[in-house]
């Protein structure tokens, strides 16, 4: 098995979470067999002295599929 990992970035005006679920949602949409995540970075904009939205870094890591000789 060979997984191959990628970097992407999820922002959500309700927090950390939701960040993570729409980036790795956004994803399945054209990545299969998808296997793990991790949160590499998480970030806020500030607005009127409270967090205006959450932007999280995270490495997604999905399993290669075999292609033999198509």
């Amino acid at each position: 098995m060979v997984e191959k990992t990628i970097e992407l970035t999820g922002t959500s005006a309700n927090s950390i979470e939701d960040a993570v679920n729409l980036a790795v949602a956004r994803a399945a949409v054209t990545i299969e067999n998808i296997r793990n995540v991790r949160v590499l970075e998480v970030n806020a904009s500030i607005d009127n002295a409270a967090v205006a939205q959450w932007r999280v870094k995270v490495a997604l890591s999905f399993v290669v599929a075999e292609r033999l000789h198509e």
